[in-house]
This record gives structure tokens, C-alpha cells and sequence, in this order.
């Protein structure tokens, strides 16, 4: 059965296009009509492409493959990074099947799909059940913003006991705060000055630093971190964040560009630093950050913006200028 429906890409000029899919519904597969849409800082790096853009999605089943037995017609589910997974790799089976040795995911496979649409068709086993506790707008930003800092803090052995580092407050780090608080941590905020300390006390930060008079230095009396994510848009200092950290300490970078990153090695080994490359999320990563969320009351800080033409246009530019606290959902107006 073919199915057409609306999507936006971006154009080599990073302009918006509204564009039709039209997709075969496999086996395996279920359609989702598109209700929510995050809009993340990676659909920025896509934007002069051509693909579709989008991979925080919210929506309704409609239509199921005739050898799906869950999700049903009517459930409501996320749609994220990850598109397909070979279920039979190393990674997949044990756990890291964001790391699928076959996998699809968003840019790099599907470029006629995406979230920012009105529709995904989408493989079954890798949507994501929303409990009924979260809204959708809510549940958007989790798939991958909430999902990226969850894999730190719940797959790389952080403990309530620990001083968790968050540097920089936005789309990643907000989640961050929030979760590692719901989780018991010593949250420590870092930021480049003071403009957003009350929100991320706010947020459940239990210290915050403006970084803009350190001077390349960390304060006299200072505790070591025993993790750090680092979450800012800008590129980080990194042998100051070394000196930061506790001994046997670990920095995440989640926030990467593709140049180097200038890391002293020699300060790493004096105290047994390490850092730890990870990507967003696997399925079950996921669902249990679902569940999380909603025993503990976890949302995102969003703001609402229509998902049309206009609308992600205006979101875009918003984002790209650093001024959507703390993450962009787009409204699906296309019925």
C-alpha cells in the first residue's frame, strides 16, 4: 500500500521546502500521523542538505504492516534517531543498539523522512510507547535532547552520591539538570555568566559558576566533579574542564563539531580523567527515560511554534540566534 504525505526539507540555501513523501507500508512497519515535532540543534547541521528534516516526533498510529503485533492502531508514539535496527548484531544484543552495526537513522539513511512532516512511516519495533502521564509536547524534546543526557546519566555509572557537572544551559543541558535532580545528584551548573541562574536553580541546580572571570583558572577551594556534560553550544576549554574533574572523573561531550578539540592528554593521565563519546539513545534507554519522566515529573521547558512553513522558519532562525528557552516544538496544523 503507498501512502503520500506532507514533509519539509531544507534547500543547499537553508531555506524551508514543503515537499511530498510518498512511502510503501511494509510488513514491519506502522504509519504515524505526526502531531508534535521537537526541533533540535543536529536539523541545523541538515538544513542545507535536502532531506527532511525532524527526529523528536510525537503521533498517532494509523495504519499498521500486516506482521506488527505492537504498537496498535490509536497508540500514541515517539519516532526518534534511531529508524531500523538489525535486532541480531553484537550491540544490538547487548543493549547498544544505538550502535547497530546495520542500522538506519536520521542523516545518514531515509532522507525523504523525517518528523518535521505530517506523517513518518516508520519500522514498529523502534517507536516509543508515551505513557499517558506525558503530554505530547512534552514527550518531543525527550526522543532526543532528553534521551542524549539520559544515556549518561543512566547507562555510565552516575550514582545520587555524585557531583554531576552540567556546562551550559539550554535545549541538552536544562534536561540535564532536571533528570540528574530527580536522580538525587549534587547538580553543579556551569555557565558562561549568570544570565540563567535562577532558572537552573530553578531547574534543581544545587551550584551554579559564570565562567567569564575564571580566567582560564577553577576557583581556589573547588570540589572535583565526578561527571560533566558538557552541553553548551560553544567550543569548550578543555584542559580547564580536566582540571575540574575529581579523580577517575569522566567528561561527555554531547555537543561536537568536527575540528579538534585541542585535549592535553598529560592532564587527562595525572588524574585519571576520562571522556566518553556517546550517541542519543537505544530503544530501551528510551523507554525507561519515558518512564522516569513521568514518575518523577520530569518535563522540558518548550516553547510552542506551529509546525508550518512559517512556523518552522521562525523556530529555526529563534534557535540559530540562541533565543528558544529551552526547546522548540513544532504544532502539527496539517490534518
Amino acid at each position: 500500500m503507498s501512502i503520500t504525505f506532507d514533509v519539509f526539507r531544507g534547500d543547499k540555501d537553508g531555506r524551508i521546502v514543503a515537499a511530498k513523501t510518498t512511502r510503501t507500508l511494509e510488513p514491519s512497519q506502522v504509519f504515524v500521523r505526526i502531531t508534535h515535532s521537537g526541533l533540535c540543534g543536529t536539523d541545523l547541521h541538515y538544513l542545507h542538505t535536502g532531506q527532511v528534516l525532524g527526529h523528536e516526533g510525537i503521533g498517532i498510529v494509523e495504519q499498521i504492516g500486516r506482521d506488527v503485533k505492537t504498537p496498535k492502531i490509536g497508540d500514541r508514539v515517539g519516532l526518534g534517531y534511531l529508524h531500523k535496527v538489525c535486532g541480531i548484531c553484537k550491540n544490538c544484543l547487548t543493549g547498544w543498539d544505538i550502535y547497530c552495526e546495520n542500522k538506519e537513522q536520521y542523516g545518514t539513511s531515509n532522507f525523504d523522512m523525517g518528523s518535521i512532516a505530517s506523517a513518518m512511516v516508520f519500522e514498529a519495533n523502534c517507536t516509543i510507547p508515551v505513557p499517558d502521564d506525558i503530554s505530547s509536547e512534552d514527550a518531543a524534546p525527550m526522543m532526543c535532547a532528553g534521551a542524549t543526557v539520559w544515556t549518561v546519566l543512566s547507562r555510565f555509572g552516575v550514582k545520587s552520591t555524585h557531583r554531576v557537572g552540567i556546562l551550559g544551559v539550554g535545549g541538552l543541558g536544562h534536561l540535564a539538570i532536571k533528570l540528574a535532580a530527580a536522580m538525587g545528584c549534587q547538580v553543579v551548573v556551569l555557565s558562561g555568566s549568570e544570565s540563567k541562574k535562577e532558572e537552573a536553580v530553578g531547574f534543581g541546580a544545587k551550584e551554579f559558576h559564570a565562567m567569564k572571570n575564571w580566567e582560564g583558572k577553577k576557583p581556589e577551594g573547588w570540589r572535583g566533579l565526578d561527571h560533566l556534560l558538557v552541553c553548551g553550544s560553544g567550543k569548550p576549554d578543555y584542559p580547564l574542564l580536566v582540571s575540574l574533574m575529581a579523580t577517575g572523573g569522566t567528561i561527555y561531550p554531547l555537543t561536537v563539531d568536527n575540528t579538534a578539540s585541542g585535549i592535553r592528554l598529560d592532564l587527562m593521565n595525572y588524574n585519571g580523567v576520562k571522556i566518553q563519546g556517546t550517541l542519543v539513545a537505544s530503544r530501551q534507554t528510551l523507554i525507561e527515560l519515558m518512564e522516569f519522566a513521568a514518575e518523577h515529573n520530569v518535563r522540558p521547558t518548550v516553547v510552542k511554534i506551529p509546525l508550518t512553513k512559517e512556523g518552522i522558519e521562525t523556530a529555526i532562525e529563534k534557535l540559530g540566534k540562541g533565543e528558544i528557552r529551552y526547546r522548540a516544538v513544532l504544532i502539527n496544523e496539517i490534518r
